[in-house]
């Protein structure tokens, strides 16, 4: 009995002990990972609104580029007798480069750069000379109409609605003249310095002249060699083609600003001539010269012309040169800058006023000529080098 109950009841212990049959694999339990709660909501200001993100993109870009121009302005005015010098350079080769070209067909190209030179300063020095003539012959002439001009227009200060009586004129006659006897030493130096900076310009002048006789006869030489002493291989196409680009838009603005001028002036003189305007040819040229500030140059010229009108023909005269001023403005800016300028780069009137008022702060007369063409090739470039849309 306890033989046969042995194994039974060992058995027995065996699975109440073990529970394990032999030749089984040992159970395991598999754990499943952790389920993930939910992370509390992330803070905003790692994921921006996205008009803020495009927003503070775009301003540390423009902040770059008002750092890159007010460097480049801030050199250039370290230098500024040179870049005056080589922006009228390359002024008279976009002016004088087609003239070259087509001289070229018929003479050598040494002979042709000279003529086209060569004529051009004995056209504009037979100008100045013309204008200067007009002037000494009528001088004695127009000292007479100032005279009696500067008379009207204490008589019509007189009058209503000003009633500026005689006294406060002569007092304010004798306050100019006492300011001048008091202020000489400072007007003189003023002129001295005045003469200074005339020095510079014919400096100026005479580097451009020399410069442009290079530009005109081998401007592409000088480009090439440029960019093949100076940029790596990889870096040439874009570089001309950049350059292409601003030299386009330079001499397009160029011709086409100086073809607008030449038809203010025209309009201008005639207009000052069928009015009986004293000085009508050196009020032309000034016209001329003046429009090469856009906005700000035509009207100053024509308030000067009015000036002389008001001075020399009395206050109808003076109120048709100002009708005047509105008439050319308003085909200057609707009719000129939209034709002749279509083949240069076309910038919004906002644009401009902005250009000339910075160029203007920065660099003076010259930085308010100046901005606008810059403005025009920096656009010029960016929109050539501008990938093609896929």
């Amino acid at each position: 009995m306890t033989d046969a109950g042995g194994p039974a009841s060992g058995r027995g212990r065996g699975r109440r002990t073990g529970g394990a049959v032999l030749g089984s694999r040992p159970a395991h339990s598999v754990r499943l990972p952790p389920r993930r709660r939910p992370a509390p909501a992330a803070v905003k200001a790692e994921h921006p609104v996205p008009w803020l993100r495009v927003a503070a993109d775009y301003a540390w870009r423009l902040v770059l580029v008002g750092i890159v121009v007010y460097g480049v302005f801030t050199v250039l005015g370290r230098f500024q007798l040179i870049a005056t010098a080589v922006f009228l350079a390359l002024v008279v080769t976009a002016v004088l480069r087609p003239l070259a070209d087509l001289l070229n067909r018929l003479l050598p190209r040494p002979l042709s750069v000279a003529v086209a030179l060569v004529g051009s300063l004995l056209a504009l020095l037979t100008l100045f000379v013309l204008v200067g003539s007009v002037v000494a012959g009528e001088s004695a002439k127009l000292a007479g109409e100032f005279g009696g001009g500067i008379h009207r227009i204490e008589r019509w200060l007189e009058r209503p609605p000003f009633r500026i009586g005689p006294g406060t004129l002569t007092g304010l006659q004798k306050q100019v003249l006492s300011y001048l006897s008091a202020h000489r030493a400072g007007l003189l130096s003023t002129a001295l310095s005045g003469f200074t900076r005339l020095v510079e310009l014919v400096t100026a002048g005479a580097l451009a002249l020399f410069s442009s006789v290079f530009f005109i006869h081998s401007g592409e030489k000088l480009w090439r060699w440029v960019s093949d002493e100076l940029l790596p291989g990889g870096a040439r196409p874009v570089w001309d083609r950049a350059g292409r680009a601003a030299w386009g838009t330079f001499a397009g603005y160029t011709r086409g600003i100086i073809i607008v001028a030449a038809s203010n002036a025209v309009l201008v003189g005639a207009a000052l001539l069928v009015l009986r305007v004293p000085l009508a040819l050196p009020l032309m040229l000034l016209e001329f010269f003046a429009t090469f500030v856009p906005l700000v140059g035509s009207p100053i010229a024509l308030g000067v012309a009015t000036v002389v009108a008001l001075a020399g023909r009395g206050p109808l005269v003076a109120l048709a040169v100002l009708a005047l001023i509105v008439v050319i403005g308003q085909i200057e800016g609707h009719l000129l800058h939209p034709l002749v300028m279509s083949w240069a780069v076309r910038l919004h009137p906002l644009v401009v006023a902005v250009s000339v008022i910075a160029g203007s702060i920065v660099g003076g007369i010259i930085g308010a000529v100046v901005a606008v063409p810059f403005v025009s090739v920096v656009w010029a470039v960016l929109r050539a080098l501008r990938p093609a849309p896929p």
